[in-house]
């Protein structure tokens, strides 16, 4: 289990130049932000590209974080823009091409069906980028609003109403599966 003064030691001495402190946060964070975008990027190869972009955006801007939240959570808020700025298109011809393969993990598995977890990926692929990220973060990744608007730069009650929005519309599709 990590804990945030020895991510803060571990920034600091990769601030210094330690490369072995920023392979330890890198090694501590990098299943979240990974788990994270491959939820928001519905494509798994994008989202493992996005997430070393991530890292290596971090890197260049150690400097940036200053303490007022956690490091998974600023790392968290580099992965969003960054998928944010991989462009809008992109999430449009993924939702074309494919259902977003991740969105199994909102569900334990063992608890739905293969026809279940296919609805549950369509219906997820049909929310807006902003209501996929909300949704994610809030009931997959378990952040509260406070730490997701934070982590995505909304507004509080933005975020709230993404979240609020994004179920209803999954609830919606969900129910009216056969």
């Amino acid at each position: 289990m990590t804990s945030d003064a020895d991510d803060a030691r571990l920034l600091a001495e990769a601030r210094a130049g330690s490369r072995l402190a920023l392979s330890r946060l890198i090694d501590r964070h990098q299943q979240a932000v990974r788990g994270f975008l491959r939820r928001v990027a519905a494509d798994r190869e994008e989202a493992d590209d996005l997430a070393q972009e991530t890292f290596v955006t971090a890197w260049t801007q150690l400097s940036s974080w200053r303490g007022q939240s956690s490091v998974r959570a600023w790392l968290l808020g580099i992965a969003w823009r960054k998928a944010r700025s991989s462009g809008r298109s992109m999430f449009r011809r993924m939702a074309r091409d494919r259902a977003w393969s991740e969105a199994e993990a909102l569900i334990p598995a063992s608890q739905v069906s293969a026809e279940d977890r296919l609805a549950l990926e369509r219906a997820m692929g049909g929310l807006n980028l902003q209501q996929r990220a909300a949704v994610a973060l809030c009931l997959a990744e378990d952040y509260s609003h406070a730490e997701a608007a934070g982590i995505l730069g909304l507004p509080l009650g933005t975020l709230k109403s993404q979240v609020l929005r994004g179920r209803a519309k999954l609830l919606e599709v969900l129910e009216a599966q056969p």
